[in-house]
């Protein structure tokens, strides 16, 4: 079994890495935080008591994702994040977590607020998701 590639000097196949691979970085000595992963819908009247939307309570009927991450001992200066489509990087000096979303967001809309009493980072963002017949708004 040999795979044919596009180009004679790679040494492996774009297929055979893995989508968000390189953002994993192994050999960082920096403690993973403890996370929480939600998913928030808009609901209404006419979803509640008439069901006129079609929206159900799974994670395909959600427009959000909260993400709660617990960073004891931080400042709110110490925080660095950065979001990409399918990738959530949060870096502090103490603590580092590259989380893969388990949806697409969009990266430009999303909030961030640091609850400083409780220590925790809460990121909401909002899912991409193409138009089908539970997501037409």
């Amino acid at each position: 079994f040999q795979v044919k590639s596009e180009n004679k000097k790679t040494i492996w196949n774009t297929e055979e890495v893995p989508e968000g691979s390189e953002f994993d970085d192994t050999w960082d000595p920096r403690e993973k935080p403890e996370y929480e992963i939600s998913f928030k819908q808009h609901v209404g009247t006419e979803d509640v008591f008439f069901g006129m939307t079609g929206k159900d309570p799974s994670t395909a009927c959600c427009e959000d994702i909260v993400i709660k991450i617990k960073l004891p001992e931080t400042k709110y200066s110490d925080i660095t994040l950065g979001i990409q489509d399918k990738v959530l990087d949060l870096r502090t000096p103490k603590k580092k977590l590259l989380l893969h979303l388990p949806y697409p967001v969009n990266s430009k809309e999303g909030r961030a607020r640091f609850l400083s009493e409780e220590e925790i980072l809460e990121v909401t963002l909002r899912v991409s998701r193409k138009l089908d017949f539970i997501n037409f708004s």
